[in-house]
């Protein structure tokens, strides 16, 4: 028996109006959670058009294109939202476009895995979907595939759609303090090196925020134990978490490592996660809080690498000397509701240079969603700022605030430089030339 398939009726809405268009097909990512009994879809969100790239023949796709959206969309996800696969709207047979969709559904996790500092467990599902929408006959085609493994064939799903599918999720959040201390390599303009460093300590903190104790509204559940919410049509449930996190052994003694300086990372970050109506256990919120925490500390971490490539080339022009510390006041998350699916909520993150407009447009040009600046909620973090007695009180280091590198809120200038979507939100980041 295949997967069953539980979509938001504004899914199909907005399915049939992707039929609507004119040009060529269209394709798309569906995003949703997973669980053991079945998926729950909650939005679907088209790939921005390329419009520097020539005009492509209708039945042609620009496969690096929609995998490099499924990316940037990915860190916009918190907790509980993934991309659970791939759509394509084009009267071209749905059985001759099956190997397309494959291909995609593969491309698309193999990036995004590839990102990942967190393994999937043994309850973690492995099929991704792939769904054909004819824009004459607005039939479905839906089929599954298992992403572990590559010899993997079709597996027919059910496509059901249902109103409010997430009306009364639970949302689970927390605060958590960050304050760690990352290796950079002699050189720095080895971006393989840099990535590699980083992703290195951050596996570190991960590892050890994964073995914290999660307290749900002040008390440690049992595993299998259910939470009080969803369990009322249309009611909602908001739980706050805490993560007890063990000081790292190696902490007591120097640990020696050789390396061309170090990134201080310091300040608190905003994690949450929502976890579906069928029955959520303790066990699943602290799994999706706590791999929220590392992926928005992840995808923070590739911006922090183009921060670091701008201020080395400053400093290289300025001839300014490298023994020194800089600060970098990076920006913070920042939510916004999916109005049509309920209480849940996709992110972004706002740089000082910025204004809510941009949020907006991003929102727009990545996700499809038409949000007002009164939408987005910017409570949840409060950027940094570099205090005038903290720079007084080492008067011995030459302390430069680095100019952030230039954004564009649409996906062409986002891929040549991936920070574009990133943040470091609520932090300050010190980074120390030894």
């Amino acid at each position: 028996m295949g997967r069953s398939y539980i979509v938001e009726d504004a899914v199909e809405g907005y399915l049939t109006k992707q039929c609507e268009q004119k040009a060529g097909p269209v394709t798309g990512l569906l995003i949703g959670q997973s669980s053991t009994q079945r998926e729950f879809v909650v939005m679907a969100a088209r790939t921005p058009q390329r419009e520097e790239s020539p005009a492509a023949a209708e039945d042609s796709l620009d496969k690096e294109w929609v995998t490099e959206h499924a990316r940037q969309v990915s860190w916009m996800l918190p907790g509980g939202l993934s991309v659970l696969g791939v759509f394509i709207v084009t009267d071209i047979d749905a059985k001759k476009t099956l190997t397309t969709l494959r291909q995609l559904v593969f491309a698309v996790e193999n990036l995004i895995s590839s990102e990942r500092l967190w393994n999937l467990a043994d309850d973690d599902i492995a099929d991704c979907v792939a769904l054909h929408v004819n824009p004459k006959t607005r039939k479905t085609f839906c089929r599954t595939f298992d992403v572990k493994d590559p010899k993997s064939v079709a597996k027919p799903a059910d496509w059901k759609y249902q109103p409010g599918v997430c009306s009364s999720w639970s949302m689970v959040s927390c605060c958590i303090s960050v304050d760690m201390l990352l290796p950079l390599p002699d050189n720095r303009t080895d971006t393989e090196d840099m990535d590699k460093c980083l992703k290195e300590g951050l596996k570190a903190w991960a590892h050890q925020l994964e073995s914290g104790v999660c307290l749900i509204d002040g008390r440690k559940l049992a595993e299998d134990a259910e939470l009080a919410g969803g369990q009322k049509r249309n009611v909602r449930q908001t739980y706050t978490a805490q993560l007890l996190i063990t000081p790292d052994e190696r902490s007591s003694t120097d640990v020696i490592q050789r390396c061309g300086g170090c990134v201080s990372v310091r300040g608190a970050i905003h994690s949450r996660a929502y976890l579906h109506s069928n029955k959520p256990k303790a066990k699943l919120a602290e799994k999706l809080l706590k791999r929220d925490a590392v992926s928005t500390m992840a995808t923070r971490a590739q911006m922090l690498l183009e921060e670091l490539r701008t201020s080395d080339g400053e400093s290289k022009g300025s001839g300014r000397d490298r023994h020194q510390r800089e600060k970098f006041c990076l920006p913070h998350r920042i939510f916004c509701p999916v109005k049509a699916s309920g209480p849940v909520c996709v992110c972004d993150y706002h740089f000082s240079d910025e204004g809510l407009s941009e949020v907006t447009d991003r929102l727009k040009e990545m996700l499809d969603i038409d949000a007002a600046e009164k939408d987005l909620d910017t409570r949840q973090e409060t950027p940094a700022e570099v205090l005038e007695r903290e720079a007084a009180a080492e008067p011995t280091l030459e302390i430069n605030e680095a100019q952030e590198p230039k954004r564009s809120s649409y996906i062409g200038v986002a891929m040549a430089t991936a920070a574009a979507l990133l943040a470091t939100a609520a932090s300050m980041l010190y980074l120390n030339d030894e």
